[in-house]
């Protein structure tokens, strides 16, 4: 099947003409659980498919971004926490969060709001259930959202490679690249044409799979969109506590993982998984910082607190060197070293 523009047009058209109460007239609202008949009244009350689904999902978004933003800002703001912070010398300001969130604002009412808007004809045209109740089961939406996740780690690693290199660095990921220690506001602090690039892989996803099977409820979807956001959101927020998923899942990424390739600008560019950049020798860098740590803190045993939080700046301050010089060569402002063929 190939994608219709007239079809989109059509569909929507014809479900801006039917109303919701139709939609639902064959169906026993009273049978439904309590979120499947909250789901319909919305509906109902919306009384345009497109509408609904259009404002739900933008709605959706801003409320899981924002809301789970909220706990890092706080945690931030206690002195307490920094013994878990990864760059516990570099705290955001609240001026930075706030330029952060003007930025971020931009780029959900600029990208994303018109394309979450244009979602429901594009679904329904590949098949995808909207407004349909009763929903799937967890059996039908958990290996889904599996796939998602799969799919998306994979395209985010390639698409994340290339946005390291040349013009595409200089000219949109550097942007993301301004805070060399990530909070949680910044995970979407990005360059729009960063932001549709990358969003791609979070909804080419259920897109494909949906056209693919025919069977795909945008519920799943909601589901996976809020479970990529906090992966992203906590990805970026600085910290690594004793209970942080990478420690139950030990091929989650995490904070831990991604906040070195902030600090280090290269290496490991996959969001949820480590494996692609086990696979692929991307994480070369990261595992040698991560012995240096584990053996500097075994040198440093019976020294007082002040000596290895020093020795501890010192050698991150050795690695944003090395992430310095490397964005340095990636935008092309320092040429890269020459390497010496032996005979």
């Amino acid at each position: 099947m190939t994608f219709n523009a007239t079809a989109v047009a059509t569909a929507a058209a014809h479900a801006a003409q039917t109303t919701t109460q139709q939609l639902y007239a064959n169906i026993d609202l009273t049978k439904l659980s309590w979120l499947e008949q909250m789901w319909a009244a919305w509906y109902i009350w919306i009384d345009n498919p497109i509408i609904a689904t259009g404002l739900m999902s933008f709605l959706l978004h801003e409320f899981v971004y924002f809301g789970r933003s909220i706990p890092w800002i706080i945690i931030d703001a206690i002195p307490y926490f920094r013994r878990w912070k990864l760059q516990p010398n570099k705290v955001p300001t609240a001026q930075e969060q706030w330029e952060c969130t003007k930025m971020v604002l931009f780029s959900h009412f600029t990208i994303e709001l018109p394309a979450i808007w244009l979602f429901h004809p594009m679904a329904e045209n590949f098949g995808m259930s909207t407004w349909q109740v009763p929903f799937p089961s967890w059996t039908t939406m958990l290996p889904q959202i599996a796939i998602f996740f799969v799919f998306e780690d994979m395209f985010h690693y390639f698409a994340h490679q290339a946005l390291h290199t040349g013009s595409l660095y200089k000219h949109i990921h550097k942007i993301h690249h301004k805070y060399s220690a990530p909070f949680g506001l910044a995970a979407e602090y990005a360059h729009p044409a960063e932001v549709f690039i990358l969003g791609t892989g979070t909804i080419a996803g259920p897109v494909l799979y949906c056209w693919y099977t025919r069977n795909l409820h945008i519920f799943t979807v909601y589901i996976w969109i809020t479970l990529r956001l906090f992966q992203a959101i906590d990805a970026h927020s600085g910290y690594d506590f004793p209970w942080s998923l990478q420690h139950i899942i030990p091929f989650w990424s995490g904070a831990e993982h991604h906040d070195f390739h902030h600090m280090a600008f290269t290496n490991n560019f996959s969001t949820s998984f480590r494996w692609c950049d086990r696979i692929f020798g991307t994480d070369n860098k990261y595992r040698e910082y991560r012995a240096r740590i584990s053996a500097q803190k075994a040198a440093m045993k019976n020294k007082s607190k002040s000596e290895r939080e020093e020795a501890e700046r010192q050698l991150i301050a050795e690695i944003e060197a090395e992430g310095l010089r490397a964005e340095a060569i990636a935008e092309g402002s320092m040429p890269a070293p020459k390497t010496v063929k032996v005979q």
